[in-house]
């Protein structure tokens, strides 16, 4: 079963068309699927048509927002809802082509855990694409994670993903980095980015500054998300060390000026050198203690949820099922 995830935003013009090409590329190639539509506060007729596809065709089903709560939000209600073992997330401006359905399911079944798409011909303005290209860059940088596209609209994964990677916020274009720090298999696919017939782009140029300001918080939940203090300690342990050296060459100073009397006296206090030092070793001090804070607030809630994922297991040996286990 391939369950198709798809938020919707005032697309009514879209919707029938593109459940049209969904079951033309499922059918053709005898794919068993469902399509999920995620009504996310639209103001238009998106909804009663979501509602008349899912009275015609059983395969379809609707959930529908009070308002307005973003794309991450759409799709975890999406992917709470699927029946399906494999789930791919798609766009509704019909700019993602349900024709790379069978591409994207043929990686999945070579053992990717992750398809990511990759608008190879993007037929985008100038000024999305290049930003876009210096993003993609730098989650690669940032996170090793090496993709040509991760703001691509469609992508494909196993269930298993969508149980251990949580999505909030704008964290969804985020999906193949998080999957991939947890250790799933990421691939990529060239798809066929068609121009938009309907309705205009709902991302603006403050996409960009969101997404970087995600970007810091990836790197950071992937690199030291159970171990903060590594992170925020060895930030605030600089800047102390850095704030100690400048008080320590003042303090001999003051003794080379005073005691032994090898310089002219001045006066300490009036450089600029002493407030650089005590701000430095005030904010080392803070970044130490944020990161103690975190790693209590890690110690007390880390339980609830693993720090590791589990590809297979072996059958449990009847032997151990018999055997009571102590705590």
């Amino acid at each position: 079963m391939l369950s198709i995830v798809i938020p919707v935003l005032n697309e009514e013009e879209s919707l029938v068309e593109l459940h049209r090409q969904i079951l033309e590329a499922c059918q053709s190639n005898a794919i068993n699927v469902e399509v999920i539509f995620v009504d996310d506060g639209s103001t238009d007729k998106s909804w009663s048509i979501i509602s008349k596809l899912a009275d015609e065709d059983p395969r379809v089903f609707g959930i529908r927002f009070r308002r307005n709560f973003g794309k991450a939000a759409a799709l975890t209600a999406g992917m709470n809802a699927v029946s399906g073992n494999v789930v791919m997330m798609m766009d509704a401006d019909l700019q993602d082509d349900p024709a790379e359905i069978p591409n994207f399911l043929t990686q999945i079944d070579n053992g990717y855990d992750v398809v990511n798409g990759w608008k190879e011909r993007r037929l985008d303005p100038w000024h999305k694409v290049y930003p876009s290209k210096v993003f993609n860059w730098m989650v690669g940088q940032l996170t090793g994670l090496h993709l040509h596209d991760h703001n691509c609209g469609i992508k494909m994964f196993r269930r298993e993903v969508t149980q251990e990677v949580r999505l909030y916020g704008e964290m969804h274009r985020f999906i193949a980095v998080l999957a991939h720090a947890r250790g799933f298999k990421v691939a990529e696919v060239p798809v066929h980015h068609r121009p938009r017939q309907f309705g205009h782009s709902k991302y603006g140029i403050k996409r960009f500054l969101r997404g970087f300001l995600d970007l810091l918080t990836v790197k950071f939940l992937t690199g030291f998300g159970q171990r903060p203090q590594h992170m925020l300690g060895g930030i605030g342990l600089f800047f102390f060390g850095l704030g100690s050296l400048g008080l320590a060459y003042l303090g001999l100073m003051w003794v080379f000026m005073n005691v032994i009397p090898i310089f002219s006296p001045s006066p300490i206090g009036g450089r600029p050198l002493l407030l650089y030092s005590v701000a430095s070793m005030l904010l080392g001090a803070q970044g130490i203690s944020l990161g103690m804070l975190a790693e209590l607030i890690v110690a007390n809630t880390g339980r609830e949820r693993d720090t590791y994922s589990v590809s297979e297991r072996t059958p449990l040996n009847k032997t151990r099922e018999q055997e009571p286990t102590e705590h």
